[in-house]
């Protein structure tokens, strides 16, 4: 998705699911640590390999996701 410039998805690399590009740290796995209540300077310490671009890139990209999903009811 060339919207998408800075996350991949690679069968080979954590399954398939989406990441930052160059990694193996998961969208899902920023969404969940910011919906924790980690903030985003935590998040980028404890992973110094990111960017605060990257961050933002994972929580468009996880708005995205959840716009394009149905829900059952």
């Amino acid at each position: 998705m060339e919207q998408f410039k800075r996350i991949s998805h690679d069968i080979n690399i954590m399954g398939g699911k989406p990441c930052i590009k160059g990694t193996r740290v998961t969208v899902s796995m920023i969404l969940a640590q910011l919906g924790g209540g980690q903030s985003i300077n935590e998040l980028l310490k404890d992973y110094p390999y990111l960017s605060q671009e990257d961050v933002f890139a994972a929580l468009e990209y996880g708005a995205w996701a959840a716009s394009h999903q149905e829900l059952a009811v």
